[in-house]
């Protein structure tokens, strides 16, 4: 099974509705299965038409501790108060201490000067992990973390690693994955393991700077990638500068989309922009045999 990881560097390039187009024209030849490792906000699966009631939650991921009080142990001392750094402990209106599951990290402070015994440190629920029928012959699997919850890497190590056990039961030939924005822990744990990094970026500064970032990531994993520059048109004169740094420095460019007002609408009605608008097939097509035959030449090498 081959596994391809599309990246974007910065947020709102268009990285998800890209993945989704790919994957559903993908499927058409291959059985398949597309992962949402942005944890802190997925939305491929509602870009797949996939949502929660058509959904099976299949784990909750429990890491991180919080402190929690026993009640009937308290001497309401207050010590625990003064002893928080982040300001995660108050009192009631009877002078317990209340703890703050949102501020809480965990450090156990609270629980080395209570005297009483009566903080203690338990893991919580992070994240839920679902997975849906997209209707376009393939599952979906995401994952979601909590308000407030950190840990957002190892969600993603874990969502991985259910969607490779569902993807050999169904003999999937790809995993498709469509990573957080940036350049961090989730982007990293998506990446990991890769076959082939689809990079999407658009003409503005602020994301061919992202992109070039994203790009030391991909390098550091030894991965091969090509870029997709989405929303070409939107400033020309950007689109060949960049073009021309990709030219210089060997990069791929698998393929180049116009702006168009329809890719909005077709996130509206919760369907991949090739569904909802069967004109983009022919461009989307180009790119995925681009992609497709830059996997195979490297396989080769």
């Amino acid at each position: 099974m081959k596994t391809i990881t599309v990246l974007s560097g910065k947020g709102g390039v268009g990285k998800s509705s890209i993945t989704a187009s790919l994957a559903v024209l993908l499927a058409e030849n291959h059985k398949l299965i597309t992962v949402d490792c942005d944890v802190d906000a997925p939305n491929l699966a509602l870009v797949l038409g996939v949502i929660e009631d058509n959904s099976q939650l299949i784990d909750r991921v429990r890491s991180e501790q919080n402190a929690i009080l026993i009640k009937e142990h308290c001497s309401k001392c207050q010590e625990c108060v003064e002893a928080c750094k982040f300001q995660a402990i108050s009192v009631d209106k009877e002078d317990f201490p209340v703890i703050s599951d949102l501020l809480c990290i965990g450090c156990g402070a609270c629980t080395l000067v209570c005297g009483d015994n009566a903080l203690k440190l338990e893991s919580v629920e992070i994240a839920g992990i679902r997975v849906g029928e997209t209707g376009y012959g393939f599952p979906s699997v995401s994952a979601q973390l909590n308000i407030g919850k950190s840990g957002s890497g190892n969600v993603v190590n874990i969502v991985k690693i259910w969607a490779s056990e569902i993807a050999e039961a169904i003999n999937a030939e790809y995993m498709v994955i469509d990573s957080a924005a940036g350049i961090g822990c989730p982007v990293i744990a998506s990446v990991r393991g890769s076959d082939y990094v689809v990079l999407v970026t658009e003409p503005t500064p602020a994301a061919f700077w992202d992109l070039k970032r994203a790009i030391d990531i991909v390098n550091h994993f030894n991965i091969h990638y090509g870029v997709i520059i989405n929303k070409n048109d939107i400033n020309s004169d950007f689109t060949e500068e960049m073009e021309e740094y990709f030219t210089v420095n060997e990069i791929p460019v698998l393929g180049e989309i116009p702006f168009d007002q329809k890719f909005v609408y077709a996130l509206v009605n919760l369907k991949p922009a090739v569904i909802f608008e069967p004109e983009y097939t022919g461009k989307f097509l180009e790119i995925l045999k681009e992609m497709i035959k830059n996997i195979n030449f490297w396989d080769t090498i």
